[in-house]
This record gives structure tokens, sequence and C-alpha cells, in this order.
């Protein structure tokens, strides 16, 4: 049985279509397909309407996993979620059920699906002080930091992703930074499961209409009184990364819809380098509709020897 991989920019409507697929693979005789989170702020109870988790009416018709299960103070990391998401979709499949990966985080959705040597976490207080140099100096400052010190590895990263930056000048700090030898396994075609990975796209300026009037239903739905509670309660470096965090915070909305928007062209980016991914253009279409053609585009098996590894993307 394939996996079915969601991929796509906040505010495209990937929770939307996960509905979709399984009221159509209900439908075509499937039994409770399940939608497993590739979201690395999702997995905090707490924020659920900050980044965006499925609403109690959604989860009561598609299940959803590695949702709203860590506590606010508790920090994250990607190899703490590869194992989680491994074991949640061995499990699947060993039951029969299939499962939805849908994200927009995407080291979330590549760990997720292949087996990434993953780098160790940073020293003691190593992250508080880039940290505290990005907050100082600006990310295009620490951008060019990187750039002088690992030029290829600085090519990679936008100017203005604040997380990759101080990611890599920990690495590179710690000695674990190095050139890659060879293809990168963030975009290479080995996976562990047979996978059928739909991108959602749409035209730029429907989806940035969009990111803000999501951020304006989350505002009416109390999502600053969920942020001081969280702040409140203590929340972690890592669950503060939230799009939105400090910026509700400090009360400037618009520079959430900014970085929002920012992020959402960061992920458009992201979804390019994916391997074998079907880029599905969404705009002003049906979700049952975009539905319909992931299944027929992919010819969705019921069993993983339907689909030869070599076509396995």
């Amino acid at each position: 049985m394939q996996i079915i991989a969601l991929f796509g920019p906040t505010g495209v409507g990937k929770t939307e279509v996960a509905l979709a697929l399984a009221e159509r693979l209900t439908a075509l005789g499937e039994g409770n397909p399940v939608a497993v989170s590739a979201d690395a702020l999702q997995v905090y109870a707490g924020l659920e309407t900050l980044t965006g988790v499925a609403s109690p009416a959604e989860q009561a018709k598609l299940e959803h996993r590695l949702v709203s299960f860590l506590p606010l103070d508790a920090t994250f990391s990607v190899g703490q979620y590869a194992e989680l998401a491994h074991a949640e979709i061995d499990g699947l499949l060993a039951a029969g059920r299939r499962p939805l990966l849908v994200g927009g985080t995407g080291l979330y959705l590549r760990a997720a699906l292949t087996e990434l040597d993953l780098r160790p976490p940073p020293p003691e207080g190593a992250r508080e002080r880039w940290t505290a140099a990005l907050e100082r100096e600006g990310a295009p400052a620490l951008h060019a930091l990187l750039a002088r010190r690992a030029a290829w590895a600085a090519e990679g990263i936008d100017p203005n992703d604040r997380q990759r930056i101080v990611r890599a000048l920990e690495l590179l700090e710690q000695g674990e930074l190095e050139p890659p030898d060879g293809p990168s396994q963030l975009w290479s075609e080995e996976l562990r499961h047979p996978t059928l990975l739909a991108g959602l796209t749409m035209e730029r300026e429907t989806l940035y209409a969009r990111i803000d009037a999501r951020v304006d239903a989350m505002l009416a739905s109390g999502v600053t009184e969920e942020v001081r509670r969280a702040h409140a309660a203590g929340a972690s470096e890592t669950a503060r990364k939230a799009l939105g965090f400090e910026e509700l915070l400090s009360g400037d909305v618009e520079a959430m819809k900014r970085r929002t928007r920012n992020y959402a062209k960061r992920q458009l980016t992201w979804m390019k380098k994916l391997a074998g991914v079907r880029v599905i253009d969404v705009t002003e279409r049906d979700p049952d509709a975009v539905a319909r053609e992931i299944l027929d585009s992919g010819a969705v098996s019921s069993t993983s020897k339907d689909q030869p590894r070599s076509e396995a993307r």
C-alpha cells in the first residue's frame, strides 16, 4: 500500500484535500485512512489555532496523528519526529490502513519518508548565543557571516531563513557542517515505502489573500489569547518558532502576515526540489476535484508490490 503525501505552502488547503482524499478512499473500499502530520509546530498542545491543526470536526472525519501531543514547555527536534513518524507509518501499513502524510515543514516531510542522517543537537548554550546574535544583527548579517565561512552552505539558504541560518552556524561551530559528498539525502528518490507525493500550489496573489484571510480568522478565533496563554505557561524556544507567536505577543498583525507570506515562498521553493513530486495547481478548485486528480494521476495501489520501488517517490 502506498503512502499518499501532501505538501504545500501554508494556506493552500492541505487539510481540505486530505479530507476529500479520505472520503474518496473510503468510497473505493478502503477503511479508515489516517492523516499523519508533517508539521514542526502542530505537535504542541495549546497552539492549535496558531499552527492550523485540523479542527475537532475535521478530526472526527479523518483521524490525525502527531498533533497536539507535546506540552508547551518541551523542546522538539526533527530526529525525535522522525522516530515517531516512522513508527506511526509502519504501524498503519502493517494494519492495512493508508497513511496520508500531510504537512508544510519540508524537512519533517522528508524525515517521515526517508532515513536521514540527522545532525547532533547543538551543545548547551550554542543556540541561545546564535539566537541572540540573530536578534541583535539580523538574519541577513548572519547569512553573510555564514557565506564568508562556508559559502557552499549559504548558497542553499535564503538570507531571511532565520532557523536554517542559526542551525548552519551551530553545525559549523561544532565541526559538523561539511560540503556534501554526492547528492543530498534531502532531494534523493530513496524512500522507506512506496509513496505518491503531491505538491499543492496556487496562484501567488490568491495564496497571499488566503494567508491574510486565515490570519484574520485566527484573530477572530482568539489566537492572541492562545499565544498569551502559551507564553505565560513557559513555551519553549521550539514552540515559540510557530509563525506569528512573537508577532502576536507584540501586537504586530501585519508583521505576522508578512512573515507567513515569506514562509510560503520558501515552502514553494522547497517543493520544487522534491524528487518525484506531482505538482497540482489548486487555484479556485474544489478539494474533491483535487483529490480525484491525485488518485487518478498516481494509479493508487492497495499493496506495495503493485508499486515498483523505482517509482516510489
